[in-house]
């Protein structure tokens, strides 16, 4: 019997962040199979969605003589600027094709206001924006996540780091995800923060048989 206060969180597997994409993940699109398969070990699973309105502050797009790259405020933050992606409404923003959601309890969006980023799938980049998803998984009794999806060195991140300091026991499934890699080593050094944070890492394998 699976594990009742367990939950995997699959985070923004998309289609802007699959190869071929607007905010294309090398090899975003070689995790699908390998989160259908652990979807198999948990009872409650919920995904987040990256759903950006158009004029969202984050993309160069929306900043006249600005690239892809540089930075602005917003939000009080520094913030590096993308190019538009997971707009509301647009193919981009939908789910891959391929990855199997019949078992999702919820789906929850994030980045739709237009003033602050937000990679972590429950509060925006300032935290002053709350998703719901820490008090949904805590009204369902989940104490313990596992987390996959896109992108290792941002949303995924950051999406592990708020569940560890909201409480919940954290786990990265590694091999279900992948790094932008702006910088080669980025992907590397997220996965050494969250180490240093106490966040469990581990292969899907380990997963078999494992409650």
């Amino acid at each position: 019997m699976k594990n009742r206060n367990e939950a995997l969180i699959i985070v923004d597997v998309q289609n802007d962040f699959i190869p071929g994409g607007a905010l294309a993940v090398n090899e975003g699109d070689q995790i699908v199979p390998v989160i259908n398969k652990i979807q198999k070990e948990f009872e409650f699973i919920v995904a987040t969605q990256d759903f950006h309105p158009s004029n969202h502050g984050s993309f160069a797009a929306n900043h006249p003589g600005k690239k892809v790259g540089e930075f602005v405020g917003l939000g009080g933050l520094n913030q590096i600027l993308w190019p538009v992606h997971c707009v509301q409404g647009t193919f981009g923003a939908e789910f891959h094709k391929d990855l199997d959601r019949e078992k999702w309890k919820a789906v929850f969006q994030k980045g739709t206001n237009p003033e602050v980023d937000s990679y972590s799938g429950f509060f925006d980049n300032a935290r002053r924006g709350d998703t719901g998803l820490g008090d949904f998984l805590k009204s369902n009794g989940i104490k313990k996540v596992y987390i996959c999806g896109l992108a290792l060195d941002y949303c995924v991140k950051f999406t592990a780091l708020d569940a560890q300091s909201l409480g919940f026991e954290t786990v990265l499934i590694v091999d279900a995800t992948r790094a932008v890699n702006i910088d080669p080593m980025d992907g590397d050094f997220a996965i050494e923060e969250l180490a240093k944070s106490k966040i469990r890492i581990i292969n899907s394998h380990e997963l078999e048989n494992h409650v």
